[in-house]
Parts: structure tokens; C-alpha cells; sequence
């Protein structure tokens, strides 16, 4: 998830200070690389920029020094090219004239890159932020001030993105907004942009929240909005905002974690779009299907994201696949394998040693390796043969959310079009993710003073609701320290419905296919003084045999999974706050397990 920045100043100062200050309220967001530019009065852009942290690339390439009216940082989180001092951000155009950043992704980034060089344009890297300083190059050229550029190349941009870029000879910055975050603010003698709050605070509290479909032009007396359309001005209010820079960091939620469930959608919707435009999407799908045989293979919240992808690719392309923990890949699949055996890596972070080790194992005996990984540059990534990005941008608290959510709708991606399915359905489900949210963390505030006292439950799911049933319950073994075990529901009566007694919570994750059979189950607790909870669509049967009923948005029996999830998630993060925990950083946990 990049980060950028741009200042503009009334007189020439020493902004190298500035700027880097900035980025250092932005790195919560996770980047690869750095690099800062600099306009002078003089006609000259001063640009420096690296692979490596924001305090170590400063100190070598002497940020500190550089001067200028007008400046931009950017910090990149790596999608499109891998990490490299060519791929980093900011870019110039063809002739050294332009220079700009982006935070998100362009997603027809590899056609624009293609016509660019077929136009003699000077393309000096492979990464999409170049993309959209060529964009509007190409319309300078054609004699278009920048404005009227900027309108023009915003349609020919696809996909989630905000953008700044300044030119020689002018005095202003101009950033634009298409799906990621914009805020601008106003200081005495500057005004100032960037992706998100807390790299403005420093320097005002009076700010302007851009909206999609805008274009902010930064001059050192003030900031006027213009819409991409039509260029015409819009009229809107500088707020004055209260956050702290902790707060400003969660976006004013009180905890990552409850930020990053509520990312979902937007992450989702990145992840469409990306794979939409890919060509490696296509070329993934032709290794699987011709591999002898298909393992899935990942740790924790990966592993059940392969569980979930094996049973999409079962049901939408006919092909087996064979989800696997990564410690059990070696002793129970490594010695049979041989040449034609494919195997799909997952890993949120991409070092988890678990899955390098099964990696390692697997290619020793000829298969071939292919990652699905969030962390572009990753050790993962260099050990693949092939690899999709997550696309979820940096994710800080803990407890996996917005990576697992884009695993499991990678590999429904995957499975539906393996098996020569349209995956335009998919598009309703960031729209359905928001819905979910907004009806179901209501419906759970009631059930937290009940189960805040509980230290032991289970969470029980079947088909393609057993992963997520897995997934819940992690989630609440990870935040709130209860025994929380994931189960099959089916398997419930083979031993562990021992364990039920008066008032014992039971949660049954229920799709939409499967609600004669869950209802089963249900009887069952509830039979026997249990206290039985449903996840799932409105269904009469659901509502007259379960105590309570978390109420999902009607999506189908593929769309229906992911959805589950989502209350899951906010029950794990509603009981951890209610018990006095930080879900964030829970005890004994670590973000990326590099350990045996």
C-alpha cells in the first residue's frame, strides 16, 4: 500500500527535511522502496530514490539537502515490478520535464507501457506509477496544458489509484483521485497532499477530503478543486480535524484490526480489477491445469484459504487439488513427488519458513513451484516460477483479515476461470462485503455479553463454510485467548458433542445449500440445553431452530463464504475488546512466522 506525498511552497526551502519527515508518518503503510523529488524555481527537478527504508536511503542519497518550492515523496509498496531502483517512486517523463508519484494500482499498466514505446516514448521501468507520468505526457506533448492533460489521461488510466504530479516551470502540484485515499491541506505559505492524515497533520489541521473523480491543484496560496469531467471548479469547506496521529494512523477506528476488516472491500475490488488486466492470471491457470498432480499449500489463515480453493476448484473446474499444512508437505507428500506435480504456495508475507522449507522440498524432487503472495519481492516470490499478488497493501494488526479475504477470492478467481466460467459475478462482491459489514456488526453487539465469560466454544461449518468455520475459529483463539475449535458440523456428533452442557456455545457457519443438513446439527446443541448461533442467508429454518441469527446478504452458494467470514472476524474483534485484550498484537503471536 504506497504512500505519497507533495508540498508546495510560497519560496525556496530546504524541503528534503519535510519530505522525509513526511514519509516516516506514512511507513505504517508498509513500502519497499523510497525516493523523493524536488522542483526548483530555477527549472530543475532534483529526483533521488532506492529499494530500502525510509531513514537508510535518506542518510545515503542525502535527502536532507535537497531544496525546492514544490516536493514529493512517495513510498512504494511493489505490484507491478518487482523492488529495484528503476521501479522505485517518483518517475520522470521522456524529457526530464515531469515528475510524479502514485499510490495504487493501474491495471492496464502493461498495454499503456507497450503503446508508450511504440510512441518513442523514454520508458525507464516497468512499474505502473511511470505509467501515469507518461499519461499525461503524452497529452502535453500534443500541446494540452496540464489540466486538460490530466483529464485525459485519468481515462485512459484503469483501475484504483491517486496520483500527483508537478511540471518545470510552473509553480503548482496537481494530484488526482480514482479509488485510493486523498486528503489536501491548507498552511500558512503551502498547501500539501497526500494518500492519507498523518503526514499533513504536522503542518495543519485545515484540511479537504478528495473525493473520486478530482483534481486538486496546489498553489502556495491555496487549493482549488476541478472535477475530471468537465474542469469545472467545485465549491467545498476546509474541515478542522481533531485526530491525534494515532488515530489519524487507524483512520479513526480504534484498532488496525477493525480498520482492516472494513478495508475488505476496497482491497477486494483491487484485487478484481488486477486480475482482470493480468496476463500472468491466464498463464497461472495453464500450469495448473496440465500439473500431474496439484497441491495447495500454506500455514494458519493460508491453509484454510487453500481448503476453501480446493473445494472451488473441485466444484468449478472439475480438478482435484490437495490443500496441505506446509510442516505435513514434506513427510507425507515430498517423497512421491515427481516431475509434472505442481504446487501453489500461500503466504500473506511471503517468508513464512514453513512454506519455503515445503518449497524447497518440493522442487528438490522436481515440482514446480507457483506462489500467490502479498508482499511483492518477497523470498517467496524469488523462489516461484510464477506468482499472483494479493494486493491488500500493508496489513499491521496480527490476526489475518484482508489477506485471507483476498486469498480465498483469488482462488475462486482461479477455479472459475479453470473451469472456463465468467468472472464478471465477482464484481458484486466488494459491494456485498460492505453491505455485510454494515448489517451484520450490529447484529453482533447482543451476543458479546453473553459469550464475553465464555473460555470454550466451537464454530462449525460444512462444504464450503468447514474453511471458514476453521478461519472463525482461529480468529477467536488469536484475539480473545478462548478455546475455540473449528469443526465440521457433520463431525460434531462423532465425539465432541460430549462437551455440551447448559447454555454451551455452538456457531454454525450455514450456506445456503446446506441448511437441512446444519439444522441437524443445530437440534442437537440446542437439544441438549446448548446455545446455538447460525451465520448464514435469511432462511425460516435457520430462525426458528438456532437461539440467535447473524443475517448475511443473499449472494449464492460461492459468493456466501466470503461473506461468512466477515462477522466471524468482528465476533473475534468485538469479544477481544469486550475481555480487555489488544487484538492487535496478541500474546505469543508474531506477524510473520521466520522460525521452526
Amino acid at each position: 500500500m504506497c504512500g505519497i506525498f507533495g508540498i508546495v511552497t510560497a519560496k525556496e526551502t530546504a524541503l528534503g527535511p519535510i519530505l522525509v519527515e513526511a514519509g516516516r508518518r506514512l511507513s505504517y503503510r508498509g513500502y519497499d522502496s523510497v525516493g523523493c523529488a524536488t522542483l526548483s524555481p530555477g527549472g530543475t527537478i532534483d529526483l533521488r530514490k532506492d529499494v530500502g527504508k525510509i531513514d537508510e536511503v535518506a542518510e545515503r542519497l542525502r535527502f536532507g539537502e535537497m531544496r525546492g518550492t514544490r516536493g514529493i515523496v512517495q513510498l512504494r509498496w511493489a505490484t507491478f515490478g518487482a523492488p529495484s531502483q528503476a521501479n522505485a517512486q517518483p518517475h520522470l517523463d521522456s524529457d526530464g520535464d515531469l515528475v510524479g508519484a502514485h499510490n495504487g494500482n493501474v491495471v492496464n499498466n502493461v498495454e499503456l507501457r507497450e503503446r508508450f514505446i511504440a510512441e518513442g516514448m523514454t520508458v525507464r521501468s516497468t512499474n505502473d506509477g511511470e505509467t501515469c507520468v507518461h499519461a499525461v505526457e503524452r497529452y502535453v506533448d500534443q500541446g494540452y496544458p496540464m489540466l486538460e492533460a490530466i483529464r485525459r489521461a485519468h481515462g485512459d488510466l484503469q483501475g484504483d489509484y491517486a496520483f500527483v504530479i508537478g511540471r518545470v516551470g510552473e509553480e503548482r502540484l496537481y494530484a488526482f483521485k480514482k479509488g485510493s485515499g486523498l486528503v489536501a491541506g491548507i498552511a500558512d505559505g503551502a498547501a500539501l497532499v497526500s494518500s492519507d492524515l498523518p503526514s499533513i497533520l504536522p503542518f495543519t489541521r485545515r484540511v479537504l477530503r478528495v473525493e473520486d473523480g478530482e483534481i486538486v491543484v496546489l498553489e502556495p496560496g491555496g487549493i482549488e478543486l476541478r472535477r475530471v469531467e468537465d474542469g469545472a471548479r467545485v465549491e467545498r469547506e476546509f474541515e478542522v480535524v481533531s485526530e491525534t496521529m494515532e488515530d489519524a494512523q487507524r483512520g479513526g477506528y480504534p484498532h488496525f484490526m477493525l480498520k482492516e476488516i472494513h478495508e475488505q472491500p476496497g482491497r477486494a475490488r483491487e484485487l478484481l480489477h488486477l486480475y482482470d488486466a493480468s496476463p500472468h492470471v491466464e498463464a497461472m491457470v495453464e500450469r495448473m491445469k496440465g500439473a500431474r498432480n496439484l497441491y495447495l499449500v500454506g500455514c494458519g489463515t493460508s491453509y484454510h484459504a487453500c481448503l476453501l480453493g480446493a473445494t472451488y476448484l473441485a466444484r468449478l473446474a472439475g480438478r482435484p487439488a490437495i490443500p496441505v499444512l506446509a510442516p505435513q508437505f514434506v513427510p507425507q507428500y515430498v517423497p512421491a513427488l515427481g516431475p509434472g506435480d505442481v504446487g501453489l504456495f500461500v503466504s500473506q508475507s511471503g517468508e513464512t519458513k514453513d512454506v519455503l522449507l515445503a518449497l524447497e522440498a518440493g522442487v528438490a524432487r522436481g515440482l514446480e513451484p507457483l506462489g500467490l503472495l502479498n508482499v511483492i519481492g518477497s523470498t517467496l516470490m524469488y523462489k516461484t516460477r510464477a506468482y499472483l499478488p494479493l494486493a491488500c497493501g500493508y496489513e499491521i494488526s496480527v490476526p489475518a483479515t484482508k489477506t485471507f479475504m483476498n486469498q480465498a477470492l483469488a482462488f475462486l478467481y482461479l477455479a472459475l476461470k479453470m473451469g472456463g466460467h465468467s468472472t464478471a459475478d465477482l464484481h458484486r462482491i466488494p459491494e456485498l462485503l460492505e453491505e455485510t459489514i454494515v448489517a451484520t456488526d450490529p447484529a453482533i453487539f447482543p451476543l458479546v455479553d453473553g459469550l464475553a465469560g465464555c473460555d470454550d466454544l466451537y464454530c462449525l461449518g460444512y462444504g464450503l463454510t468447514y474453511p471458514i468455520a476453521l478461519e472463525g475459529a482461529l480468529k477467536m483463539k488469536e484475539v480473545t485467548y478462548a478455546h475455540c475449535e473449528g469443526m465440521l458440523s457433520t463431525e460434531f456428533k462423532h465425539g465432541p458433542l460430549s462437551a455440551v452442557t447448559e447454555g454451551y456455545p455452538v456457531i454454525f457457519v450455514c450456506g445456503p445449500e446446506d441448511v437441512a443438513r446444519v439444522v441437524s446439527g443445530v437440534n442437537e446443541v440446542t437439544c441438549r440445553g446448548g446455545r446455538a448461533i447460525a451465520i448464514g442467508e435469511e432462511d425460516p429454518r435457520l430462525r426458528a431452530n438456532a437461539h440467535d441469527l447473524i443475517v448475511l446478504p443473499k449472494a449464492g452458494p460461492l459468493l456466501n463464504p466470503l461473506l461468512a467470514v466477515v462477522p466471524l472476524q468482528l465476533l473475534a474483534y468485538r469479544l477481544s475488546v469486550a475481555r480487555g485484550y489488544d487484538p492487535d498484537f496478541p500474546r505469543n503471536l508474531s506477524k510473520t512466522l521466520t522460525v521452526d
